[in-house]
């Protein structure tokens, strides 16, 4: 393997305009610099667009794709994946920031990694307001910004399966054979990141990186801030996914330790299916609960 293989940086933009400029720069100020830059709007209702545009006329060597029509972050994703050429794939928010030396260090990692078939390597963030004001840390830490409780690492399928451990995705690299293997992010999810990640686990090694690589933008509006909102259109459709990302996840355990670990997440998400009032994808988990649980 060489010593500074080509990474492709997919910066996913909607609705942006305020930070978008912040992310790319902080792609462009990288220590590590064979990095090919890959912008994609999903037909953004604000300017983001036209602020996109203009940052491209001082760096016009950097593709841009623009969705004429919204179409979420995994088509998005996957549309602007057939454009990248490097041997290593970040999923980027356009709200999100990479710390001077993340893409060195996620490189070093896998170039230096204990592991023989590490597919993804991923560490620690730090969350900021819209402001720009710190508010925590995705794992906690302690006096030496080390990691506590330590996240998953090497084969993690169980732990991903029942919830033992969480991945922040923004911290994540991911070598694009795994993408390539796997055939993307599926599209017919509402959201990518936890069902990539079970798949990408049945077959693949993580490392974690017990470091900050990147800063992440808490907004309102955002992802996490969705899946308990009750008798909302956008939740339903989030939890939803997580429903068909469980269904798909039974197809791939093969022994009972695994369904038990899977077993374990699929109570926590009927629990959130009461607290939400989606009383009708409660109904749902109730015979795959027995399926999981006398299989």
């Amino acid at each position: 393997m060489q010593n500074s293989p080509l990474v492709s940086v997919i910066c996913m933009c909607y609705n942006h305009q305020k930070y978008v400029v912040q992310s790319l720069n902080s792609v462009l100020n990288q220590s590590y610099k064979n990095i090919q830059l890959i912008i994609t709007d999903d037909a953004s209702t604000d300017d983001s667009e036209k602020v996109i545009q203009n940052w491209l006329e001082d760096h016009p060597s950097h593709t841009f794709l623009s969705n004429t029509l919204n179409s979420g972050n995994t088509k998005t994703f996957n549309k602007a994946l057939q454009f990248a050429t490097g041997d290593y794939i970040i999923d980027l928010a356009a709200d999100d920031i990479l710390l001077e030396d993340c893409i060195e260090k996620q490189i070093n990692t896998f170039l230096n990694s204990k592991f023989n078939n590490v597919g993804i390597v991923y560490g620690n963030v730090e969350l900021i307001s819209e402001n720009n004001f710190h508010t925590g840390y995705y794992y906690a830490i302690n006096s030496n910004k080390e990691v506590i409780e330590k996240p998953a690492a090497g084969d993690i399928y169980l732990a991903m399966l029942s919830q033992n451990s969480k991945i922040c995705s923004v911290s994540a690299m991911i070598k694009k054979t795994v993408l390539e293997r796997l055939k993307g992010f599926d599209e017919d999810l509402a959201y990518e990141d936890l069902d990539f990640w079970i798949r990408a686990s049945r077959l693949y090694q993580f490392e974690f990186i017990d470091t900050i690589l990147v800063q992440k933008r808490e907004l309102e509006n955002s992802l996490g801030s969705q899946f308990y909102k009750k008798l909302n259109s956008r939740t339903r459709k989030i939890n939803h996914s997580t429903y068909l990302v469980i269904k798909k996840a039974m197809r791939l355990n093969k022994t009972r330790k695994e369904n038990k670990a899977l077993l374990k997440r699929l109570h926590f998400e009927m629990d959130k299916s009461f607290r939400t009032h989606d009383f009708i994808l409660l109904l749902k988990y109730i015979p795959l609960e027995l399926k999981l649980r006398f299989s």
